[in-house]
């Protein structure tokens, strides 16, 4: 039996046509291909600037929008103005009396006890606004040094057109404990000092049907002088006999009852100012 020949191995090609292709020749260098470019910055740019100016053309109509608002509103004012020709209420302290006065000599606290009663007069300016005014709020304090006084509360009232309208506030303090420092220096058992007087209250005005919003305001009136009213006059001394017994004590001297309690009362107007009061968040101006 022959022998089988088996081929041998196919020999390994020529480095040529190993890494050609496949004709013989050289390969080809490879060619770097460079990415296409796409810039997006102009399209970005292009979207913030029309962002830009929607911003701008809202601002600018909001801006014009204000300015129309403000000259009709000054239009409105102008015209109330000239018809009604408004103007502030007046007030003013007619009277004033401090009935009671009682204070204790204590160096550390001294302890106040008075009375002082006022006569107010309210006037009404205007021909068409009526005035209309929660309670008032009155407080009374020396002018020096503000030692409390007392306070007292009024009633409010509707305050028609052309009208002057008189009321009184008794205020009073009773068994205060003030600083004795400024008690010293401004309260006199004996002889007029200087008050102030302040009045706290809410306002709003009505013009025909139509009623504005109430704003705070304060009436403050300065320069108020009171005079304590004078002591009682002394008890009759007990007159003793010859041996010793107790007389009847001697008849007082005859006085007109009225004197012994009358006090000096002042009839001097005295004008206060009238101020609005803003308050915004805790601050009051």
């Amino acid at each position: 039996m022959a022998d089988r020949v088996y081929p041998a191995a196919k020999p390994n090609p020529p480095p040529a046509m190993a890494n050609g292709n496949g004709n013989g020749l050289p390969p080809k260098p490879q060619m770097y291909q460079r990415p296409i470019y796409r810039p997006q910055g102009a399209a970005k740019s292009r979207r913030g600037r029309s962002c830009r100016c929607s911003f701008c053309c809202t601002f600018c109509w909001a801006l014009l929008l204000v300015v129309l608002l403000a000259l009709v509103a000054a239009a409105a004012g102008g015209a109330f103005y000239v018809l009604y020709r408004p103007q502030r209420p007046s007030f003013s302290v007619s009277s004033v009396r401090l009935t009671s006065f009682n204070l204790s000599t204590s160096a550390t606290a001294p302890v106040l006890t008075d009375t002082i009663k006022l006569t107010v007069t309210a006037k009404n300016p205007n021909k068409k606004l009526v005035y209309f005014y929660d309670d008032f709020s009155f407080s009374a304090a020396t002018a020096a040094n503000g030692v409390p006084l007392g306070d007292a509360t009024v009633p409010g009232f509707a305050h028609q057109a052309g009208n002057t309208t008189v009321f009184t506030a008794t205020i009073a303090a009773a068994a205060v404990t003030v600083d004795p420092s400024g008690a010293g220096s401004d309260l006199k058992k004996s002889g007029a000092f200087s008050v102030s007087v302040d009045a706290d209250t809410r306002a709003g005005v009505k013009v025909g049907s139509l009623k504005t919003k109430k704003m705070a305001i304060q009436v403050r009136c300065d320069g108020i002088k009171v005079t304590p009213p004078s002591p009682p006059p002394p008890a009759p001394k007990k007159v003793k006999g010859k041996n010793g017994t107790a007389l009847a004590p001697a008849p007082a001297p005859a006085m007109d009852t009225a004197e012994t309690t009358t006090t000096t009362v002042s009839t001097v107007a005295h004008p206060c100012t009238v101020r609005v009061r803003v308050k915004i968040g805790r601050w009051t101006f």
